[in-house]
């Protein structure tokens, strides 16, 4: 099925000098098979693009600067490659070149516990670290779902389950090594919890999807292990009873990890993947983090405010395996959406509104998803104002594509007239270059294009994505 591509040029072809010096450079590092480029030319995104020309698989930074310095010699374009599991097209090819496959950059390079602090190569997923980190007393909170890593994770600038307390990969990144589109390494940020120094160049970095630099290192924020843990799940007769009980869980300033809702539709399909046996009716899941004592008062009050809202089956799980359990459940929501439409592909969509509007913007969500009869599900870090529609399409008849996109752009449109963004943490990619624009403006475009110009003159860094 071939889906419309926002404008992205032409693509540029890889020349065989090119690829005679990526092979005599990296020998079986570098491939041209096809299996291996196709594999490298698709994300979860609905999006059919050529593969690459090659992929090299690098060991270090040192690998990544001459991987681009001989692509730069060429003005071939470079697009840097984790985990896959990016949701907006952000991987993908659109111009042709070069991808490079940082999963073999998975070294810890060093813990300081004393610090809170990991430094960590690109390729490390963050389940990864957290083993790693199991006998430290401390762990990496960012949990996209997926196990991304962590390089993918710092340039989508993602943040996940535990956002609505731990904050997103902007928060948690202290220090980058990153080459640039020449070849040259820099090194942004320090150690040091906070800084006046200069210009923010780490932020610069973090969230630019690999079109400013490949990012090859990072230096991570870590947190202490709670004392205690618990989890909770709650259902409600409607969506809008469980986002009204988040709002008052935040204005009532309890301490909450995580807040996750699932609607009806998501329930059944983990039930069905998962063998929970939940009832099928919108749920809140929700996690508290603290001393024993100050998470059974958490729990308390979150229990009384969900029953003020209508919420009933208020169930605890108090064991790891009970709470692992429920967490690979809504983890498994997408996977477990896509089988219950088998063949289908998912038209995926996020967005972000002020934490006052997010019933509003759910519920009119759900009113047309309802009206245009087609298959969704409804996940959502209902504690941040963030939450994700999936539309479950099928890829022969055109016409549900259509629809999708569609709805997709009513959602968006929504989240910007109440004050939110068009991808609380999706990102931007292919799909939501148009709402970017609308989102930010036509000056703010402007600049961005101009640090674009500045830091990759000849466009070769993730052509495409973010603006064409």
């Amino acid at each position: 099925m071939n889906h419309r591509i926002p404008s992205a040029g032409l693509r540029r072809d890889a020349p065989a000098a090119l690829l005679h010096d990526l092979s005599r450079r990296f020998g079986d590092a570098f491939s041209t098979a096809r299996a291996v480029c196709e594999q490298h030319g698709r994300d979860e995104s609905p999006f059919d693009v050529p593969p690459p020309a090659g992929v090299v698989f690098c060991s270090c930074t040192e690998d990544v600067a001459e991987a681009v310095r001989l692509c730069a010699a060429h003005g071939v374009p470079v697009i840097a490659f984790g985990a896959g599991s990016s949701l907006e097209g952000q991987l993908l090819a659109v111009q042709g070149g070069i991808t490079l496959d940082l999963t073999r950059m998975n070294q810890v390079l060093e813990v300081v516990a004393e610090d809170m602090l990991a430094t960590v190569q690109a390729g490390v997923t963050r389940l990864q670290l957290n083993d790693e980190l199991r006998h430290s007393g401390l762990f990496f909170p960012i949990d996209p779902g997926a196990d991304a890593t962590l390089g993918g994770m710092t340039a989508t600038r993602a943040s996940g389950t535990n956002a609505v307390r731990y904050g997103t990969m902007r928060e948690n990144v202290l220090a980058l090594t990153v080459v640039l589109a020449d070849g040259s390494v820099v090194r942004t940020g320090t150690r040091a919890r906070k800084s006046s120094a200069g210009y923010d160049l780490t932020r610069l970095f973090v969230g630019s999807e690999g079109t400013l630099g490949i990012v090859t290192e990072i230096t991570l924020r870590l947190h202490p292990q709670p004392q205690a843990v618990a989890a909770a799940v709650c259902s409600f007769a409607q969506v809008a009873q469980a986002v009204d009980c988040t709002i008052e869980l935040i204005q009532a300033a309890v301490p909450i990890a995580r807040c996750e809702l699932m609607d009806a539709h998501a329930v059944r399909s983990v039930n069905a993947h998962d063998h929970l046996g939940l009832p099928e009716q919108p749920l809140l899941l929700m996690e508290f983090h603290g001393s024993p004592a100050g998470v059974r008062e958490q729990a308390q009050t979150a229990q009384q405010i969900a029953a003020a809202h209508g919420g009933s089956d208020f169930a605890w799980a108090d064991t790891p395996e009970e709470r692992t359990r429920l967490w690979k459940a809504r983890h498994h929501a997408y996977l477990s959406a896509l089988q219950t439409r088998p063949g289908c592909r998912c038209v995926t969509t996020d967005t972000c509104v002020p934490i006052s509007r997010l019933a509003e913007s759910i519920q009119e969500t759900v009113v047309e998803a309802d009206a245009a009869g087609l298959p969704y599900f409804i996940v959502g870090h209902v504690g941040d104002g963030n939450f994700h529609v999936g539309y479950l399409i099928d890829p022969q008849r055109p016409a549900e594509r259509e629809l999708a996109e569609e709805l997709n752009a009513r959602l968006v449109r929504r989240a910007l007239r109440l004050g939110g963004t068009c991808s609380g943490e999706h990102g931007v990619g292919l799909h939501k270059q148009q709402f970017l624009r609308e989102e930010a403006g036509d000056a703010a475009i402007a600049l961005m294009r101009l640090l674009k110009q500045a830091l990759d003159p000849r466009a070769i860094l993730n052509p495409g994505k973010i603006f064409d």
